[in-house]
């Protein structure tokens, strides 16, 4: 290990064993260590100790309505990219209770407040999806408004970002400026070699935790060979999304289109493209009594613009039919987000196009607007 200082956007070399000593240092601190693995023959996030957690050899094969895992064989850690789950579970849970009251001597008396929440160290974020933690943080963490469930659990996030060297055939991330390299908000970042990390430094916490484990300074062999990987990333995108730019006045030019009609003839209103995005956030809160009627909790859940009861109100529902909910999930997305937050809320992941039934391509849709302009 050098004897002289690290910084932040520092580039060091690692050997691959020395990830499970970084993992048992952020264990140490006191994170939780969480990652992708082959769970029940599917790719999910969960708790990871080591490299022999890790989807080594794999890589998946993703088009419209379809995901498979297939096993490659290779030496490769973080070659597998992303699967029905997102990142935003650990940070904006699917399901998450708010308070809970007891009835007592026929009043309803408050529990104890819930802990502190959970402190996860989340490995080998892909860069699409880092960027979806920025834009959730936009929506979340306002001048004007913060929520503090989502507040506490992202202070307390350490993120190891992992480079995108093996995009899949949904993939669009490069279109979105979003990938296949990440830029910032990480504290450590990995591009993976073929025999070792190459690791830059993204942050104070992850200068510290560096410092706990065995390295060396990156030569311009590896740093070559990293961008190098990283634009071979960027030629095999399986999809591509053109001026995104122009999308948010092109929809709003174009809401009374046959093409709404033809989409919500296909469309299924599933709400799946929803649940696996990774920055779709609609949410709605339930409460729940137990039988005896003397213990009440009001949870909030995630909620979809797909669902019909959505946009229902008195005297009425404002999107009765799927083409208007399709409408509005668009529009939405590649549009209202950038007048409210700045960014487009699509990240360019692929979730939604592999994971619809119904086998929707957004880039397509998009497409055939832009045709019909």
């Amino acid at each position: 290990m050098p004897d002289h200082n690290l910084a932040i956007n520092n580039e060091v070399i690692l050997q691959k064993e020395e990830l499970d000593v970084l993992l048992q240092a952020l264990r140490d601190e006191g994170y939780q260590t969480v990652g992708p693995k082959i769970k029940h023959e599917v790719l999910q996030y969960g708790p990871i100790t080591g490299l022999a957690d890790l989807p080594q050899g794999y890589s998946t094969h993703q088009t419209n309505g379809e995901y498979r895992l297939q096993d490659k064989g290779h030496s490769r850690y973080f070659d597998i990219t992303h699967g029905s789950q997102s990142w935003k579970q650990f940070i904006f849970p699917a399901r998450k209770e708010l308070f809970t009251l007891n009835k007592e001597n026929s009043h309803w008396e408050p529990v104890d407040a819930p802990e502190a929440p959970p402190a996860y160290a989340l490995i080998g974020v892909r860069p699409c999806d880092l960027a979806a933690i920025n834009i959730l943080d936009n929506v979340f963490i306002r001048e004007d408004f913060y929520d503090p469930i989502y507040s506490g659990r992202r202070s307390r996030l350490f993120i190891l970002a992992a480079d995108c060297l093996h995009p899949s055939g949904t993939c669009f991330c490069n279109s979105m400026d979003t990938g296949p390299e990440a830029k910032n908000g990480y504290d450590l970042k990995l591009t993976e070699l073929e025999d070792v990390f190459l690791v830059k430094i993204g942050s104070e916490m992850g200068c510290a935790m560096i410092k706990k484990v065995a390295w060396e300074p990156a030569a311009a062999f590896h740093q070559k060979a990293a961008q190098q990987g990283l634009e071979k990333a960027r030629q095999q995108m399986g999809r591509v999304l053109e001026n995104k730019e122009s999308l948010p006045d092109l929809l709003a030019n174009n809401l009374e289109s046959h093409l709404w009609t033809e989409v919500g003839e296909k469309c299924m209103s599933c709400t799946s493209c929803t649940l696996v995005c990774p920055t779709c956030f609609c949410w709605d809160t339930v409460d729940v009594t137990d039988i005896t009627g003397k213990q009440t909790h009001r949870e909030r859940i995630w909620d979809s613009c797909f669902n019909i009861a959505y946009s229902a109100q008195a005297g009425g529902n404002t999107r009765p039919t799927v083409r208007s909910r399709y409408r509005q999930w668009l529009t939405h997305k590649f549009g209202n987000w950038v007048h409210q937050f700045g960014t487009s809320g699509c990240v360019g992941c692929g979730r939604c196009i592999t994971w619809c039934p119904a086998g929707i391509d957004v880039t397509e849709q998009i497409s055939a607007f832009q045709e019909a302009a």
